[in-house]
């Protein structure tokens, strides 16, 4: 089973509550705004931002393209 993408229209970012974009080949879901990338495991999205990473500016150009 993957990911459900439905899933965004319904859940937020922990932080700022705005929207999250899921990048596949990272299992991540992704807070622009905030720069944060929260890990999906097992299908399930963790988001604690004890968990999230930090995204530098770089990583975030790549997933504009």
């Amino acid at each position: 089973m993957a990911f459900d993408k439905k899933l965004l229209d319904v859940i937020a970012c922990p932080a700022c509550k705005g929207k999250l974009q899921f990048v596949k080949e990272q299992q991540e879901l992704v807070c622009r705004f905030d720069r944060l990338a929260y890990p999906v495991r097992d299908n399930i999205p963790v988001l604690l931002q004890t968990e999230a990473r930090e995204m530098t500016s770089e990583e975030l150009e790549q997933l504009g393209k």
